[in-house]
């Protein structure tokens, strides 16, 4: 696999700037863009777990929790720079649908095909659950429901009011699983020592260059959107909640279905979940802060469509995992209900 995603990158990097120079079609520096971003974003990945490996659990556990979607946040800065905020908004929505149903339901089918049941930890699952509700059923429905009564009035105050307690309840809930409970997150079947992929200086390195690489792509990515949404006739709610959102996310679809298949499933939905809690909690306010200073304010405010998705993903993936088992059925409703979703907003 990294090999695949090696070669990926050798050809899709230079051909984007190939093409951006050459002013290639916006429908092919789209798709390059897509392509690079997928190896670029696993290589961000393993040279933050090198860097959190190198510096202890805590320490590392806080890294791979703050900079595991960093991808996201590079593509909505960009996004939000050229004030394409419902782009952001849906690609926020993507990536919490997709890591709840699509990287859940890949996992939990594929660990089901090899292992017909599957068992994790239901205390984290649990915590899990009720920060998604608090981050996802709460602070991103109640701006909606109270903004219908003064539209121009409070979004922006309401929505930077909710970013800050969300985000100190994210905070907190680091601490919680990182020091005073951190024995109830341990993995019993994991228990070996990591080693570091690659030393601190090479990671370091490896971690500046991949992030300029990105920034380039993404900025390359954004510019063609407007393109892309008339030649192709998809929205950009759909670009972003399927597109933008999948390819954000491909280095960790592939290491939660790896883990589930390993027969290591707490792994795989803390890879999933987790990153869907990190979404909501931590990257969702910050771009509502970088939109303030961008001068495109962003609000909570988010469409009813993506609302009534990132709800049903919540109690779905909530309800599947409150047994703390899992088989391949599961996995295949959780797919299923993605595909469905992708084509409600195919056809908005």
């Amino acid at each position: 696999m990294q090999r695949l995603m090696m070669i990926l990158l050798v050809i899709t990097v230079p051909l984007s700037v190939i093409g951006k120079y050459m002013h290639w079609s916006e429908l092919a520096l789209f798709a390059i863009a897509c392509a690079a971003i997928i190896p670029l974003a696993g290589i961000m990945g393993r040279a933050t777990e090198s860097i959190a490996i190198h510096s202890g659990p805590k320490i590392g556990g806080l890294l791979n929790a703050t900079f595991g979607n960093a991808v996201e946040l590079i593509i909505a800065f960009f996004a939000l720079r050229e004030g394409l905020i419902g782009v952001v908004q849906a690609s926020i929505t993507g990536s919490i649908i997709g890591n709840l149903l699509l990287v859940s339901g890949l996992s939990m089918l594929v660990g089901g095909i090899r292992h017909p049941q599957q068992k994790f930890n239901r205390i984290i699952a649990g915590t899990n659950a009720a920060m998604m509700l608090l981050g996802v059923v709460i602070a991103l429905v109640i701006p909606a429901i109270f903004s219908l009564s003064h539209p121009d009035r409070i979004d922006i105050k309401l929505s930077i009011g909710v970013s800050i307690v969300v985000m100190v309840l994210y905070l907190l809930g680091l601490f919680f699983s990182l020091y005073t409970h951190r024995n109830l997150f341990n993995y019993t079947e994991d228990m070996h020592p990591e080693e570091a992929e690659w030393s601190v200086g090479k990671a370091i390195g490896v971690l500046a260059l991949a992030t300029v690489a990105v920034a380039f792509e993404s900025e390359l990515l954004v510019h063609t959107i407007d393109a892309v949404s008339q030649q192709l006739g998809w929205s950009e709610v759909f670009i972003g909640v399927i597109i933008v959102a999948i390819i954000g996310n491909a280095a960790e679809h592939s290491s939660a279905v790896l883990m589930a298949w390993r027969n290591k499933m707490d792994l795989a939905l803390e890879i999933a979940v987790g990153s869907s809690l990190q979404i909501a909690m931590f990257v969702t306010p910050v771009l509502v802060f970088l939109s303030l200073l961008l001068g495109n304010p962003m609000s909570l405010v988010f469409t009813w469509p993506e609302l009534a998705a990132m709800v049903l993903s919540v109690f779905l993936i909530n309800f599947l995992a409150q047994d703390g088992e899992s088989n391949w059925l599961e996995g295949a409703m959780a797919l299923g209900a993605y595909v469905i979703i992708g084509i409600g907003f195919y056809f908005l």
